[in-house]
């Protein structure tokens, strides 16, 4: 061989150690896109309609069903409390009616991770533990909500304890959090939309086949490059000490500004074998806990005028909080407790290894068909 064909070949192998990182890269970011594309559709899709179901009601109780049935078909808690609390502002809806709108967002929005699960349906073994890994995050979120709800139903924990602190705290002002993730997908996002003519269907069948293709090539990058020492680094800071994690998944959904982006990043590992469901449980919570941030953030601007609407989101975005807070509180030092939502999703994984089926029904009736029956059932109820 020439030498200058051996400087070549010796520039390739020193190149090759990063061409699987910069595959991941890649890979991460059409994962990212799908997820985007995905949302859009729910969109274009659903919003008007979640938009008439969210001013429809003041029963408490339906409006919890109304939370998670409207984030499910638009896949944006932050869109629905947006929704919520313009409601508030235009006198449509009581804060104590908004409140539990947004503990129904907090368990809708973990439709999106479960979904991505269905990306490794292919393969047994590996979608059993992807399932589990998704269905966490709603096994927490449904047993908060039963915990916190009835509290606040009886007592009014989390609108008065969102009322006093939101009359400590007005006037301090914020500053809205740039998106890093809609920065860097927002210009594909909108091409590809507008290539789809804003069609959500079209829009949702090219997110749906995006997510597919990145999960596929996800799982075998993620494998070649966490084995061995980014392994055990992952193990050791990422998913390792409890508190380690929770900081970690509050630091990244800040950052990332979406709880659903975070979240559905650990089912890939999960389901490729990197790490464990009871490892991801922490950082799962920390995630529930940043994606309050930027909302808090912007409605302290609001509230900075002192203004009924910026009081009113302010209250909101507290009660999100306080909600997410308490929960961590609830489940996460003791290890007995913690373990229960672990038992559940991963339970959930060994139904779905025996039958796929129970993970289209899960899916269904969790976040669909219960939402939509309750709320036509006893819409007519009044408390």
């Amino acid at each position: 061989m020439s030498e200058s064909g051996q400087d070549k070949l010796s520039g390739v192998q020193r190149f090759s150690p990063f061409l699987p990182l910069l595959g991941l890269l890649g890979v991460l970011f059409c994962f990212f896109v799908s997820l985007e594309l995905m949302g859009t559709s729910m969109k274009l899709l659903g919003k008007g309609f979640a938009e008439q179901l969210i001013q429809t009601t003041r029963n408490p109780f339906i409006a919890l069903f109304i939370g998670i049935l409207a984030t499910s078909l638009v896949q944006s808690s932050s869109t629905v409390t947006s929704l919520a609390v313009s409601a508030v502002a235009g006198g449509g809806l009581a804060v104590a009616g908004a409140i539990p709108i947004v503990l129904g967002a907090n368990i809708g929005t973990s439709v999106t991770n479960t979904i991505v699960s269905l990306g490794h349906i292919g393969r047994k073994d590996e979608f059993g533990r992807a399932m589990g890994a998704a269905s966490v995050h709603d096994f927490f979120n449904l047993l908060a909500v039963a915990i916190f709800f009835p509290l606040e139903l009886v007592f009014g924990f989390l609108s008065k304890s969102s009322a006093a602190l939101t009359a400590g705290v007005t006037g301090m002002g914020g500053t809205e959090l740039l998106d890093f993730v809609g920065t860097m997908t927002g210009p594909v996002v909108n091409s590809l939309v507008a290539l789809m003519l804003d069609s959500g269907v079209l829009v949702l069948i090219l997110g749906v086949l995006l997510l597919f293709f990145s999960l596929r090539y996800l799982v075998v990058l993620l494998r070649s490059l966490f084995l061995g020492r980014s392994e055990r680094l992952i193990n050791k800071y990422l998913f390792g000490p409890v508190p380690l994690a929770l900081a970690f998944g509050t630091l990244v959904t800040i950052m990332v500004q979406s709880s659903s982006i975070t979240t559905s990043i650990t089912v890939p590992l999960v389901g490729a074998g990197i790490v464990t469901v009871s490892q991801i449980f922490p950082f799962v919570l920390g995630a529930n806990i940043g994606t309050t941030v930027t909302a808090l953030l912007a409605s302290l601007v609001l509230a900075s005028g002192d203004s009924a609407l910026g009081a009113a989101a302010l209250q909101v975005a507290l009660a999100h909080l306080i909600f997410n807070c308490c929960g961590v509180i609830t489940f996460l030092p003791f290890q007995t407790i913690r373990r229960i939502p672990v038992r559940m999703s991963e339970f959930l994984g060994v139904l779905v290894v025996r039958n796929r089926a129970w993970a289209f029904g899960y899916i269904a009736c969790i976040f669909f068909l219960i939402p939509l029956i309750i709320i036509l059932l006893t819409r007519n109820l009044n408390f």
